[in-house]
């Protein structure tokens, strides 16, 4: 076990963050199979109104319930994480979509010295039977996109199976913040793209996971390809003139396992997606 950061050590508590929003009827297939290692539950509600608190309360009388502040993924896993006190966080969508007994590879990729386990359904060993060409594309675009600009070698940046130790949080930079009524930027499903670029200028260990992608059981997803893609895009040009990316690319580089990258311009990403989206422009999603 690497023991370069302090709070790396063999014998953690994990806590999984849930974020739902009607998933009454997922909650059945999911709860039951979390590990033996997860000994806190923190689900983040978006004001479900099918039953879904209920439903998690008669299936795990300790979860702790917390309602989101905005709307969006993003700020559903910011108010879970703010109030998480395992030594390892969980990031587990409810639909069933992830394997919860998948927790225990992430958890032994960070007691064997990683900072961040990052889910990937493109390294050896993982998969997926719900993704579509237009997203597997417009993954690997954006992949390529951010590889180039950080010096990093993601294979999967837009899944969202990912743990993480908590002492890392500070380098997310996540708040939940004040009840608003719009959407703030990070509160969508951008909010994994923006983990990702935080924890690699942070200069964290990554090691990817690899992780298989089921279908949603019930229900239908909010993701929209078209549109949270261009969101992602945004989010990679927003953090780059943030950090100043563009200008002076000195972040240091994450260790990853089996994952390799290579270089693309941003106009090609860009095309890429835009030819997806057929007529629209970046204004479109701002």
């Amino acid at each position: 076990m690497s023991s370069h950061q302090p709070w790396i050590h063999d014998t953690p508590t994990v806590s999984v963050v849930l974020p739902t929003k009607n998933e009454a009827l997922n909650l059945p297939s999911v709860l039951p199979h979390l590990p033996s290692c997860v000994i806190e539950l923190v689900l983040v509600d978006g004001h479900s109104t099918d039953g879904t608190i209920e439903v998690a309360q008669s299936l795990r009388p300790d979860v702790r319930v917390v309602t989101q502040t905005r709307k969006g993924k993003g700020n559903a896993l910011a108010c879970g994480f703010a109030v998480a006190t395992g030594d390892i966080v969980v990031m587990l969508d409810a639909d069933g979509s992830a394997d919860p007994d998948e927790i225990d590879r992430f958890v032994a990729a960070l007691v064997a010295g990683a900072d961040f386990a990052k889910g990937s359904r493109f390294t050896v060993g993982g998969g997926s039977s719900d993704i579509t060409r237009i997203r597997r594309l417009g993954n690997k675009a954006l992949n390529q996109l951010v590889n180039s600009l950080c010096g990093t070698r993601y294979t999967d940046l837009c899944y969202g199976y990912n743990a993480f130790w908590r002492a890392c949080l500070p380098a997310l930079d996540l708040l939940p913040g004040i009840p608003h009524a719009d959407m703030m930027w990070g509160d969508g499903f951008e909010v994994e793209t923006l983990i990702n670029i935080r924890i690699a200028k942070a200069g964290l260990r990554v090691s990817e996971v690899p992780s298989f992608e089921r279908p949603r059981i019930h229900g239908t997803s909010n993701l929209n390809a078209v549109k949270d893609g261009l969101r992602v895009l945004n989010t990679i040009r927003l953090e780059a003139r943030r950090e100043k990316l563009l200008v002076d690319l000195h972040w240091p580089e994450p260790v990853l396992s089996d994952a390799t990258a290579e270089p693309v311009r941003f106009r090609t990403a860009v095309s890429v997606i835009l030819v997806a989206r057929g007529d629209s422009r970046w204004e479109d999603v701002l």
